[in-house]
């Protein structure tokens, strides 16, 4: 919640309120909550209750700083509410604050889990849901959400939540208008008040309640939606992990051009999600290790094999980064890097013309054969892209594909038509992700996607891990030809082997 960019709230300008103003709200403790700033609204309490909802639930839309809600207690009825209070079992008892002329319909406790737990402890906090006894004389309703975490003292509250005792967020509606206000309170602790840096976190707050008001009142409706396959706890656990037993050591030592921080946390990320995916595939099976095609710095690659799953990768260039991760893993493992990260260009099998190659360029060629089963990773894979369910197709291997650039099946770039389906974005990524989805479909998989949490616009992950029909049956020619054809991709593949260094 504490990270502000003036960026964030340009063109939001509530009204703030003067120095000493009365409060809106009366707390039956006489505990004293201070208005801060209040912006008129065009949504009613409906959009209200359910943008603070998803607020509650989503916290990483505050701030950055934080991962997710876990939600520890929920209640939403006098009884429950009750029950809850008075429970004596172990774990955090909501704080339950009653205001004048208010109800209290529903609380949860959700506990605030960060990114890095190494600098920041996670923290309890109650949110609690509240509506007016009824409208006043002039046909107006009241609504708040208060947030009261559960802390002692100042010293208490970790960086990425405001230092204060509790927030309260107010909506205030007219129902003769049809129109409404919404504001923002802090009840401050005795020894710690106000700030601007409090002022500024409480300005942005209100900013995106009052900005999600207005697009839910608008009809926006959410289309990007993430942990369809694998819940979202379980993937940020292992990448905190993950992160935490890897990441300093390889940015420090990082050897390549590129930004060491965005690659390191990317496939980090993207490890994370493997790891727990393949823990759901291969519950009551050995893993059958995987191939990382197109594997570039051998990032990927050299984390996975870390942390126990067999596999290797292939490119058609070398990277400076392989020298470093076969040292690590030989201190690691008996296992020869040689194997785990080559040099080589893969020239689909069905496209090879054996009497046309010499020897020396046959040793850098892979023919996109892989042992049934293996895993196969396409992740920012470029030229591969569109073919990486067709030779999962062909080996009858499970896949899963991070569209980046766009080139058809010839390897050379080009812009895929966009999407026929009404709301479907047109953008070019949009168009190439429902592209190469459509491949995967046609032959023969199911495909699932799942929307991954990491820092790249290109997080698109693409899933063909079931078959809707008997890979034997699948017409690969025809697939070949229906999206474009191959024409040109054997001299394109043999062009990029020859303009990349040779050898190990």
């Amino acid at each position: 919640m504490h990270t502000i960019h003036q960026s964030d709230n340009m063109g939001f300008e509530p009204e703030p309120f003067a120095e000493g103003s009365p409060s809106l709200i009366r707390d039956i403790s006489e505990a004293t909550w201070t208005p801060l700033f209040r912006k008129r609204c065009s949504f009613e309490s409906s959009y209200f209750f359910k943008v603070m909802d998803n607020l509650i639930r989503n916290p990483n839309i505050n701030s950055a700083w934080l991962f997710r809600a876990d939600i520890l207690v929920e209640g939403d009825s006098a009884q429950t509410l009750a029950q809850i209070a008075e429970t004596d079992e172990t774990g955090p008892k909501p704080r339950v604050v009653q205001f004048a002329g208010y109800r209290l319909d529903k609380l949860l406790v959700r506990r605030l889990i960060p990114r890095n737990p190494q600098r920041d402890p996670p923290l309890d906090q109650t949110c609690l849901i509240y509506h007016s006894c009824g409208a006043d004389e002039n046909d107006t309703s009241f609504s708040m959400v208060v947030y009261k975490p559960h802390v002692s003292s100042h010293s208490d509250v970790p960086f990425y939540h405001p230092k204060v005792k509790g927030v309260a967020f107010h909506h205030e509606w007219n129902t003769k208008l049809n129109e409404g206000t919404v504001s923002i309170h802090y009840h401050f602790f005795d020894d710690y008040g106000s700030s601007p840096k409090l002022v500024r976190t409480g300005l942005h707050l209100l900013a995106t309640l009052h900005k999600h008001g207005e697009g839910a009142k608008a009809g926006y409706v959410k289309r990007v939606h993430h942990d369809t396959i694998i819940p979202q706890a379980t993937v940020q656990s292992t990448y905190t992990r993950l992160k935490m037993k890897y990441a300093r050591r390889l940015i420090e030592e990082w050897v390549e051009v590129t930004d060491p921080a965005k690659h390191c946390f990317e496939d980090l990320g993207i490890a994370a999600f493997l790891i727990e995916l393949w823990a759901q595939m291969y519950q009551d099976s050995p893993f059958p290790g995987f191939v990382d095609i197109g594997c570039g710095n051998g990032l990927l690659v050299y984390i996975l094999r870390q942390e126990g799953y067999s596999g290797w990768g292939f490119d058609a260039r070398k990277r400076k980064s392989w020298v470093n991760f076969s040292e690590r893993l030989k201190t690691s493992s008996e296992d020869d890097m040689d194997e785990s990260l080559r040099q080589l260009v893969l020239l689909p099998g069905i496209l090879q013309d054996q009497d046309s190659q010499d020897d020396e360029l046959a040793k850098l060629l892979h023919d996109g054969m892989f042992p049934k089963g293996t895993f196969i990773i396409s992740n920012h894979a470029d030229e591969l892209t569109p073919w990486t369910p067709i030779l999962a197709t062909i080996s009858d291997c499970p896949f899963m594909m991070i569209p980046c650039c766009s080139h058809d099946l010839t390897g050379a770039r080009f812009r895929a038509a966009a999407p026929k389906e009404k709301g479907k974005s047109a953008s070019a990524y949009s168009s190439l992700v429902e592209w190469v989805k459509q491949i995967a479909h046609d032959c023969g998989w199911e495909v699932e996607t799942e929307m991954l949490r990491i820092p790249s616009t290109r997080n698109t992950g693409i899933l063909g891990r079931r078959r809707l029909e008997s890979w034997a049956s699948t017409d690969i020619p025809a697939i070949l030809r229906k999206y474009g054809g191959t024409s040109g991709y054997v001299d394109n593949a043999i062009k990029l082997m020859k303009t990349a260094p040779r050898g190990h």
